[in-house]
């Protein structure tokens, strides 16, 4: 799974930085999630392709939204046919639609959109799935997570061969989709030479939110937490009156979730230059695996037992 942060920028766009965006590729999928101002000429910048079959928008703010119509109109000049679909929150079609049919136009390939509530299933795939998530803002607005099920647990090849004296062949197959196979007159059951299920990878994108339960909770573990950092924490209640986070309080929420890894997004605009200042803040409350995202960063994610 690879994760390229396409917008930072918090409200509007600065020479280094652009409104909300980012992108999630996996197993040749690509999930968008927000499309704020300019998005579709980051994709170009920074190579993430245009074959988005899903955006996920957290709420209808012009910095979340605004490139939509565009990226939209691009791909039907570039004669695409795949349908599209953009999932929002519950009560935001309406507006969605009349964004998006503000020129006049229609896209001509398949559009669908769709609108969810804190605890839908967003989207089914077929080894994971996106769930929306409740979270605090000024408006209607929600969070996502996807999260990927379990993987098959490790085949013990040799002790397949050396032991129980299993070539190599189908029977290898069988046992590791969990089916029994007859060898040497006995039943060798999978338990026997699969170890158990391995867990799968979970990312956590917070859209604009205050710090709250709802995200803790969703973030339990995660591999990822993508969570606004708009404010220093001399701005706290600036950060409250606007239904927005200080970057130290979004790493104290991270740590209680214990989640592995932090990435800070939708930096205001004062703190040109000073993502420094913001990571530092972050890492005193949840360490060096905090970082502040910036616009083409690029970063992987990798299963929760790969390097064991």
């Amino acid at each position: 799974m690879r994760v390229t942060f396409l917008g930072t920028s918090g409200a509007v766009p600065t020479t280094e930085r652009n409104p909300s965006a980012v992108m999630v590729r996996r197993d040749g999928e690509r999930l968008l999630f927000d499309c704020g101002e300019g998005t579709q000429r980051q994709m170009m910048r920074f190579g993430t392709g245009f074959d988005v079959a899903h955006i996920f928008v957290t709420h209808l703010h012009g910095d979340h939204v605004l490139g939509i119509p565009g990226l939209l109109q691009t791909m039907d000049f570039n004669d695409r046919e795949a349908p599209l679909a953009i999932h929002a929150p519950h009560g935001t079609r309406s507006r969605l639609e009349d964004l998006i049919g503000a020129t006049g136009d229609r896209p001509s390939f398949p559009l669908r959109i769709t609108q969810n509530t804190p605890g839908d299933v967003v989207l089914a795939g077929e080894d994971y799935e996106v769930q929306a998530i409740e979270t605090e803002h000024r408006t209607r607005s929600v969070g996502y997570v996807l999260e990927e099920d379990d993987r098959k647990g490790r085949f013990d090849r040799q002790k397949a061969e050396e032991e129980l004296g299993i070539p190599p062949g189908p029977k290898y197959s069988k046992l590791h989709e969990g089916e029994p196979v007859e060898h040497d007159g006995r039943t060798v059951r999978p338990e026997e030479v699969v170890g158990p299920p391995r867990p799968g990878r979970t990312v956590v994108y917070s859209g604009d939110t205050r710090p709250t339960d709802a995200v803790r909770r969703a973030s339990e573990g995660a591999d990822l937490l993508i969570h606004e950092g708009t404010f220093a924490e001399d701005r706290a209640e600036r950060a409250e009156q606007t239904g927005h986070s200080t970057t130290r309080e979004a790493a104290e929420l991270a740590a209680a979730a214990g989640a592995k890894r932090l990435a800070l997004t939708h930096v205001s605009t004062r703190y040109a230059g000073q993502a420094d200042r913001l990571q530092r803040q972050a890492r005193e409350a949840f360490g060096d695996a905090a970082f502040v995202a910036a616009d083409g960063q690029t970063i992987d994610v990798p299963y929760p037992d790969a390097t064991t």
